[in-house]
């Protein structure tokens, strides 16, 4: 973490760390709502590349998984999106595609920059102190953490598609 973020302390790091997903979140959804009311169309013309991906990408599979968690989970899942990676990005721009209130979204959204801000706060505060005491140490941790993480997801890939292998829908009968 370069020194002058270290520096500034807490009472800075913490508000700039807010504005940040605040900032980014808003923006999330607002690229969902403008998905939902025009990028589709503008993504057929040849010349618009840019918006083709965009709205390719706000229409997929992730979109309608973030859908039925919305419908099924409502406002609860807003807040707590901010606690995965990547899933975050989906739910927020869900919202925007299925057009929910920009109020209603604003203030369920809150608790969970805040819930982001303190994780990632704590986080850093906790790796940062990890490599003054100890820069071996410290990339040893990161080193296990991406290894855990490579490990899980490669489990989860083989779970998968054995159950697809042994799925009776995909034995013909």
């Amino acid at each position: 973490m370069p020194g002058f973020i270290t520096d500034l302390g807490w009472w800075a790091l913490v508000p700039f760390l807010f504005c940040v997903v605040f900032l980014r979140t808003q923006a999330t959804y607002w690229l969902g709502r403008w998905a939902r009311t025009g990028a589709a169309r503008l993504a057929k013309s040849p010349s618009e590349k840019f918006l083709a991906r965009a709205s390719r990408r706000l229409d997929g599979p992730m979109m309608a998984r973030g859908e039925a968690i919305l419908d099924r989970w409502g406002y609860v899942a807003i807040p707590l999106s901010f606690l995965t990676l990547g899933f975050q990005t989906v739910i927020n721009a869900t919202a925007g595609y299925v057009k929910m209130r920009w109020g209603l979204y604003t203030l369920v959204m809150l608790p969970g920059c805040a819930l982001w801000t303190a994780t990632y706060t704590i986080v850093g505060a906790s790796i940062v102190h990890l490599w003054r005491r100890s820069p071996a140490l410290a990339i040893g941790c990161v080193l296990a953490v991406l290894l855990v993480a490579w490990a899980s997801t490669r489990v989860a890939r083989i779970v998968r598609q054995r159950r697809s292998v042994d799925s009776a829908a995909r034995i013909p009968q």
